[in-house]
């Protein structure tokens, strides 16, 4: 009942700001999305789905092709910009490879709460990694997929301060910027695809992971409540598809873009809190880092100044913290 309730609410405001529809044509938008139905990616398409759809009245028809169905997120992303695909759903990492700007949101302690998170992807900044999104790779963001921050989990030992953390082996994806700051650390991180991390742990390759949501508690024991990433995902549109569409068309698409994000970023915060509800029932250790002053000085000091001009200069970083409220690093 609060799903339909909340979908005609949504509903409602869309077609006040975007006016009644005006003989529409009958047209489908096709979405790749990299993750599955059931994955922050999933639930953000399939929200964008059902407001388009009822705000359009049916004339236009939301596919969507999760888990990767219409090839990698490089490949989708490359579509898009090439206008063979209409829209897609991918990590700031994909979005990196095509606009170095997009790998600043890999800081470690760059965003540092939920209320970060949101103005990070909405106002000025939200614009900022619009601009950047159209006249470096040829697509524009619709909105963005919160997931929240990566927590550590590990099967050896609580980590409560960064002592507690050096020599364990940590799963990690293949990103430089989290590889060196594992190491800064004093962590040995191993890069590995997310879809062989579950036998990883159970074999103990390695003894822990970092992900939103704390998963595979099955073979886990401990999870420390870092904030040192928040995981972000833009659902983009390729700027030659948008621009043959009508006026009508991309109101639509672009408010309901946002609308999907501003519902998703109130469900992302009961999820992050049933995932922990969820880890206390099983008996998992859950704890608050002692010391995370001293890993962000880490991470400011030792991992922030290497990747300056791989993140688009500088200026790139101290825009965002400008725009976060925060003081300049002037190490």
């Amino acid at each position: 009942m609060f799903r339909k309730l909340a979908l005609v609410a949504v509903s409602a405001i869309v077609l006040s700001l975007v006016g009644p529809t005006t003989a529409l044509a009958t047209q489908s938008i096709n979405v790749g999305i990299g993750d599955l139905l059931d994955s922050d990616q999933g639930k953000l398409a399939q929200r964008f789905k059902e407001i388009v759809e009822a705000v359009s009245e049916g004339n236009i028809d939301v596919q969507l092709f999760p888990g990767g169905t219409l090839g990698t997120e490089q490949e989708m992303v490359q579509n898009v910009r090439s206008g063979a695909l209409d829209m897609a759903i991918a990590s700031t990492a994909t979005l990196a490879s095509f606009v170095p700007h997009f790998e600043a949101l890999h800081y470690p302690y760059l965003i540092e709460s939920q209320d970060e998170a949101i103005r990070a992807t909405t106002g000025y900044l939200g614009n900022f990694w619009n601009d950047a999104g159209k006249s470096r790779g040829g697509f524009e963001i619709l909105g963005w997929a919160h997931s929240g921050f990566r927590y550590l989990t590990n099967s050896r030992r609580p980590v409560c301060t960064l002592a507690d953390l050096k020599g364990l082996k940590i799963r990690v994806p293949q990103n430089r910027i989290t590889l060196a700051t594992f190491s800064a650390w004093g962590a040995t991180p191993v890069p590995m695809a997310w879809e062989e991390t579950y036998t990883a742990l159970q074999q103990g390759v390695v003894d822990g992971q970092e992900a939103p949501y704390m998963p595979f508690l099955e073979v886990q024991k401990f999870v420390s409540l870092t904030h040192y990433q928040y995981k972000l995902s833009p659902m983009i549109i390729g700027t030659k598809t948008l621009e043959s569409l009508d006026d009508d068309t991309r109101r639509i698409l672009t408010r309901a873009g946002l609308e999907a994000q501003q519902y998703y970023q109130v469900h992302q915060i009961h999820e992050a809190e049933k995932a922990r509800m969820h880890a206390e029932k099983m008996g998992i250790a859950i704890c608050s880092l002692e010391d995370e002053e001293t890993w962000k000085d880490i991470a400011r000091e030792t991992v922030w100044p290497r990747f300056y001009d791989s993140v688009g200069g500088r200026q790139v970083i101290d825009t965002i913290q400008l725009r976060l409220g925060k003081h300049l690093d002037n190490r």
